[in-house]
Parts: structure tokens; C-alpha cells; sequence
């Protein structure tokens, strides 16, 4: 973590500054006595800013403020700059009814986790003499999702595979935030029963982070 080197208050040790004013005003060289006494009268703080200055500069501000506000706009850059989250969800153009639904529900949890999800059909022997299934499949899907996913890329033939990429909306993730909230209001007014429900079975389990979901 970087230090903070900036000199402020009594660590200014040059004998004069330029100052400005906490509202920008230029005051001109003053002795750093009379910056910090300045400033101080303010309740503010005496900050060099350009400590390579002849002589140096020196501005009137609160520093505290100043270093929080900085950070939250680090803060939001690296938000932007983050890298958007890539699923991947293997798809058989025959695939059943139960196994479509559980490849369905990887889907939607992606999305609700805000990620992108690549969705493939593997095409295998004379499956790639009808693409046209394979398309009506991940057509059929995106339609299914489409409350908190719309497709970004459209169903494209690539050799034995096609692919198809969905982006979460708006409304992705809210739904779930909102149930995760009632589900936690409703364990803090009801005490554990012992039913013991068992956990789900481990065929559905939910995929880790980066973990690609490949049908069987």
C-alpha cells in the first residue's frame, strides 16, 4: 500500500510557501508561520501541493475530506475498470427437460450474480446437419431468462459449437437480493424447528466463481 508522503501542518519545514486559500484565492509568499497560522484560524489544514515550487506551494484545506473524497473516486474507477465475469454453460442440442432446467437455473444464477454467461451448443456426428435446433435451443433459453438476461451476441455456428452471449439486465440480481432479505428477516423471527431439511443434491449444486458448467 502506498504511502502517504504528503506534507501537511507542521511537517511543512520550508520557510515560505505560496499560499492559496481554501476557496483558490492566490495570497502570494508568506512565511510558513503565517500559512499554517492562516489556515489553523480556518480550522483547516496548511497541505503542500507542489513541493518542487520555488518556493513552494501550499494550499489551505481540509485534508481529512480531501484524502476520503480522493479515495471514493479511486475507488470508482477501479469499479469501472473491473473485468466483466465470463461464464460458460454447455448445452447438448437434444438435451432433456430436467437437465435443461438445471443448466437453466446455472444460467440465471450467473446473471443474477451480474456475470456474463457463454452458452455453447456441442454439436456431435450428424447433430450438425440441423444447426437450426441447436439455434431454436439457446433462442428458446434467452426467452426463458429474459426478465434478467438479453443476448448480447446472437446465436453464431463455429465449427461443431454454437455460441450464444447473454448480459444480465437491470433486473438482474434483484429479485434474489430482495428473497435473501426476507429469508434472513424470517430466521431471525423463527427459531430452528430441527426439521433438518437436506441440502440440495449435489448434481445441482450451485458452480464456483469461474467454474465451467459442462454437460455430461
Amino acid at each position: 500500500m502506498n504511502r502517504d508522503t504528503t506534507r501537511i501542518n507542521e511537517n511543512i519545514r520550508v520557510p515560505r510557501v505560496r499560499l492559496i486559500d481554501d476557496d483558490g484565492t492566490q495570497l502570494g509568499i508568506k512565511t510558513t508561520d503565517e500559512a499554517r497560522e492562516h489556515a489553523y484560524a480556518k480550522n483547516l489544514d496548511l497541505v503542500e501541493v507542489a513541493a518542487q515550487a520555488d518556493p513552494p506551494v501550499a494550499k489551505v484545506m481540509d485534508y481529512g475530506k480531501y484524502k476520503y473524497e480522493e479515495e471514493q473516486k479511486r475507488k470508482q474507477a477501479r469499479k469501472h475498470q473491473s473485468q466483466i465475469q465470463v461464464k460458460e454453460i454447455k448445452l447438448r442440442p437434444k438435451i432433456g427437460v430436467h437437465d435443461y432446467n438445471t443448466k437453466k437455473g446455472h444460467v440465471e444464477r450467473f446473471l443474477n450474480q451480474r456475470a456474463k454467461v457463454k452458452v455453447t451448443i456441442m454439436f456431435r456426428g450428424r447433430e450438425t446437419t440441423h444447426p437450426e435446433r441447436g439455434r431454436d435451443l439457446l433462442l428458446k433459453l434467452a426467452e426463458d431468462v429474459k426478465e434478467i438476461g438479453a443476448i448480447e451476441s446472437q446465436p453464431l455456428l463455429d465449427g461443431r459449437n454454437m455460441v450464444m452471449v447473454l448480459g444480465p439486465t437491470k433486473n438482474a440480481g434483484v429479485k434474489r437480493d430482495a428473497e435473501d432479505e426476507n429469508e434472513e428477516l424470517r430466521e431471525e423471527a423463527v427459531p430452528g424447528d430441527g426439521d433438518g431439511q437436506g441440502d440440495a443434491p449435489a448434481g445441482d449444486a450451485e458452480p464456483q466463481p469461474g467454474e465451467e458448467v459442462v454437460e455430461a
